[in-house]
């Protein structure tokens, strides 16, 4: 496979992506916090998408994967502007917008910035708020204390060998994004999946999501054994089949 293409930021950094061709509607993925556009979701969706001849769009944030920068240097609200150049510059016409995880935030905040481009979600584990509700809401008064004494808050994690860095400056920036109370007006069809097993995003986070969406056309499929990942080859199928079934109804 060729290598990724880069999309240039205004500030230097650049956004990598792989990017194909097909007939309208479009669909656009927005991976998860420390994830990258080669892991299992992403992947099944390109496939999918070229058997059904539409286009595809998946990318890195910044300090992801094969874009520029560094992780630490990342925010929600620069995330959302990576995903809104990404739909502005590299896609044309009606999307469906896949988010899994912190991706799942973002697609929501890029159908709020763009209703006219994004014509549906399909959601995995989506973890709108999951700064302010997941992750400061978890975090001990210690934890709490050495995050604002130092700055960044270094977490293990079983997705990679290196700890997650939370920083103070991803959870304070993250509160200009919060979405969860005051309402998402977004009127097109979303679909939600989430496993029950979830031990990083409850799947009742994605029951306060659905009773904030202003749309009536959301349902949610549980996976009872279903962890964060939702990624075998069941789940896969079942999302690439919602991601076609919102896209061949437009």
């Amino acid at each position: 496979m060729a290598g990724p293409k880069t999309l240039a930021r205004p500030d230097g950094e650049v956004i990598a992506y792989h990017a194909r061709a097909g007939k309208s509607p479009g669909v656009l993925f927005c991976g998860g916090f420390k994830s990258d556009m080669t892991g299992a979701k992403a992947m099944a969706l390109d496939e999918a998408c070229a058997n059904a001849g539409r286009p595809f769009v998946r990318f890195d944030y910044l300090g992801h994967g094969a874009s520029s920068g560094e992780f630490r240097a990342g925010t929600i609200g620069r995330w959302r502007d990576d995903t809104l150049a990404v739909l502005d510059e590299l896609t044309t016409g009606p999307q469906i917008v896949v988010g899994s995880s912190m991706g799942g935030w973002l697609a929501l905040l890029a159908a709020m910035a763009r209703p006219e481009r994004v014509s549906g979600l399909v959601l995995v584990a989506p973890a709108p708020d999951f700064t302010e509700a997941l992750v400061w809401a978890s975090m001990t008064a210690a934890q709490r204390e050495a995050l604002l004494r130092d700055g960044v808050l270094l977490e293990p994690s079983e997705y990679s060998a290196e700890p997650y860095a939370i920083t103070l400056k991803l959870i304070e920036e993250g509160r200009h994004h919060l979405i969860l109370d005051a309402g998402i007006p977004f009127n097109g069809p979303v679909r939600i999946l989430h496993g029950m097993k979830d031990a990083d995003v409850p799947w009742r986070h994605s029951l306060r999501l659905i009773e904030a969406l202003k749309t009536a056309d959301v349902t949610m499929t549980l996976y009872k054994t279903g962890d964060h990942r939702l990624s075998g080859p069941a789940q896969l199928a079942d999302l690439c089949a919602a991601v076609e079934a919102l896209a061949a109804g437009l």
